[in-house]
């Protein structure tokens, strides 16, 4: 199972809570602002209004703050519709490939200019992500194959699927999109039904 981005959360100490909330919440405002390649670490502790051997307590680089900012916020889509804590089923695909698709159309509308750099950062996170996802919802099932091959797939299928959709210039209906994805991705897991 994914671990809970609210219980990790909770687990730290509420000046450290406080202090990424700061950070993460400047960095968000920067980027619909400009560019990720023209953000700097100075452009987020300026607008957080924290030093820099603070920001740096916390995040490696600014490419650490993107995979944690891209990554909690993915991870709390996923609990928001509770697929964390589910199995595989075609509706629980069907479920996450609708979640995937939303957050990328989000994440496009909610950012300045997406560039290449910016697009490949998201991209692996969120891939990691739903690879750990399917695999755990695979290796509940009672089929005794490898779940590796299908989950990596799967995970290429959806991703591949949810970029297309959130760089369409006329989308069509996200429901009716889905349900037109979905079949594709699904016949890669139909054993594990």
């Amino acid at each position: 199972m994914l671990p809970n981005p609210k219980e990790v959360e909770e687990k730290l100490d509420p000046r450290v809570r406080r202090t990424r909330g700061l950070i993460l919440s400047s960095f968000e405002s920067l980027l619909a602002e400009k560019n990720f390649e023209s953000i700097s670490v100075q452009d987020v502790t300026d607008k957080a209004q924290v030093n820099r051997a603070t920001f740096y307590a916390h995040f490696q680089d600014k490419y650490a703050l993107l995979d944690y900012a891209i990554s909690q916020m993915f991870k709390q889509e996923i609990e928001k519709r509770t697929l964390n804590a589910c199995h595989y089923t075609p509706d629980n695909l069907r479920n996450l490939i609708l979640a995937v698709c939303d957050f990328l159309s989000n994440i496009h509308r909610g950012c300045a200019q997406p560039h290449q750099q910016f697009e490949s950062l998201v991209e692996g996170t969120i891939k990691n992500i739903l690879f750990q996802l399917l695999t755990y919802w695979l290796s509940q099932s009672k089929v005794k194959i490898s779940t590796e091959i299908p989950a990596t797939v799967a995970t290429w299928a959806i991703y591949g699927l949810a970029s297309h959709y959130s760089h369409m210039k006329k989308r069509p209906a996200l429901e009716k999109f889905v349900d037109e994805a979905f079949p594709l991705v699904a016949v890669n897991l139909e054993q594990f039904a």
